[in-house]
C-alpha cells in the first residue's frame, strides 16, 4: 500500500482554525514532531496519520463539536497549491469540482472526491478514508466547509447546497450546520456529501479564465504524474494531454511512451478496469467540455485539438458524451 500523505500547506488552514478556538498550535506541532517551517514549503507532504492525531487533540480541548466548520474562514488558494489557483479560474462549478475530483491525490491520497451527476444536480462526495472512526467527523466538517466556501467564492455568497449529508450522528445543536450550509442538512447518513442544483453548478462564472485553467491543468497533470508514477491511467492521461493535437496516437505509441510493451500495457490497464480506447475517450470528453467553454475556439479547432480528423467524428463523439450536439451545447451555455 502506498504511503498515505497530505500536502503540508493544507495544515495551515487546520491550524489557523484551531488557534482561533484557543488551541496552542505550537505545542501541538511540537508534540507531533512537525516544524512550522515545513508547513510553508509548497510541495512538502506529511503523513496522514498525523492529521488524525491533531484532530483527535482538537476534539479533546474544543467544546464545540462543530468546530471543523470554522475552517471555511481560514482557507486561501495558496493552501491548496496550484489546485487552489486553478479553482479560481474554473468556468463553472461543475468543471471546478470535476478538477478537484481528478487531482485530489495532490492534496492527499487517503481521501477521495467523487462527483455524481443526477437529475436535480451534482452530488459531491467526500470519503475521508477513516471508516467509522469518530475522528472522521470533524475532518469531514473541515473538508466540506472549505469546499462549499470555495464554491461561494466563485459563484457568490448566496450559494446554498440543496442537501448536505453527514455521516456523523446528529449533534445536540444542529444550528451551526444549518446556519453554515443554508440548505437541508441530514445526519447519520451513509456518506459525507453536498448536492448543488443543476442551474447553479453549470452557470458560467465571472471568475472564469480558460487560458489560465488550461495552463494550470498542464501543471497539475505533471504534479500528479510525479506523485503517482505507479498509476498507469494517470500517466496515460497526462501523456495524451500533450499529444492529442497531433491526431489520435496509436496504442503502440502510448505503450512505448509508458515504457511498456503493448500487451503489458493492455494487461495493466485491464487490471485497473480500463482500456486504451477508454483512456483516450475519457480524456477527450474532459478536454471537450473545457474547450467548449472557450468561445474563442471554433468547433473545427476543438475537433483538431482533440485529435479528430473530421468535425463530423467529433460531433458524433460529443453527442455520445453529453447527449447534445456541440452547437446545441454551446447555445445552452450562452
Amino acid at each position: 500500500m502506498a504511503r498515505e500523505t497530505s500536502l503540508a500547506t493544507v495544515w495551515l488552514m487546520m491550524l489557523r482554525m484551531m488557534e482561533a478556538q484557543g488551541v496552542d498550535v505550537t505545542r501541538v506541532l511540537r508534540e507531533v514532531g512537525v516544524s512550522e517551517g515545513v508547513l510553508r514549503q509548497p510541495n512538502a507532504r506529511l503523513p496522514s496519520r498525523l492529521t488524525d492525531v491533531v484532530f483527535a487533540k482538537a476534539m479533546e480541548v474544543i467544546p464545540d463539536p462543530a468546530f471543523g466548520l470554522r475552517s471555511a474562514e481560514y482557507w486561501h488558494p495558496s493552501n491548496l497549491g496550484t489546485l487552489g489557483f486553478a479553482w479560481l479560474s474554473c468556468a463553472t462549478l461543475r468543471r471546478g469540482l470535476l478538477r478537484m475530483e481528478r487531482y485530489a491525490r495532490i492534496l492527499g491520497n487517503r481521501f477521495t472526491y467523487t462527483c455524481v451527476s443526477q437529475p436535480n444536480g451534482l452530488r459531491f462526495i467526500y470519503d475521508h478514508g477513516r471508516g467509522k472512526d469518530p475522528v472522521g467527523w470533524p475532518i469531514a466538517d473541515f473538508a466540506l466547509s472549505i469546499l462549499v466556501d470555495m464554491c461561494r467564492t466563485n459563484f457568490g455568497a448566496r450559494l446554498a447546497p440543496l442537501r448536505v449529508s453527514l455521516r456523523r450522528p446528529e449533534p445536540a445543536d444542529t444550528g451551526p450546520y444549518t446556519a453554515f450550509f443554508g440548505g437541508e442538512v441530514c445526519f447519520g447518513q451513509a456518506e459525507d456529501s453536498f448536492l448543488i442544483d443543476m442551474a447553479t453548478v453549470d452557470t458560467p462564472l465571472p471568475t472564469a479564465n480558460t487560458a489560465l485553467a488550461a495552463t494550470f491543468d498542464g501543471i497539475l497533470a505533471g504534479q500528479l504524474n510525479e506523485l503517482v508514477a505507479d498509476d498507469l491511467v494517470t500517466r496515460c492521461r497526462a501523456w495524451l494531454l500533450h499529444h492529442l493535437t497531433s491526431g489520435e496516437p496509436s496504442e503502440a505509441e502510448m505503450a512505448d511512451a509508458m515504457g511498456l510493451s503493448r500487451r503489458s500495457m493492455q494487461r495493466r490497464l485491464n487490471e485497473q478496469g480500463w482500456s486504451y480506447k477508454r483512456v483516450v475517450d475519457d480524456t477527450r470528453a474532459e478536454l471537450a467540455r473545457r474547450y467548449m467553454g472557450d468561445r474563442s475556439k471554433s468547433l473545427t479547432e476543438i475537433a483538431f485539438l482533440l485529435g479528430f480528423s473530421e468535425q463530423s467524428a467529433f460531433s458524433r463523439a460529443f453527442r455520445r458524451w453529453t447527449g447534445l450536439a456541440p452547437r446545441a451545447f454551446r447555445l445552452l451555455q450562452a
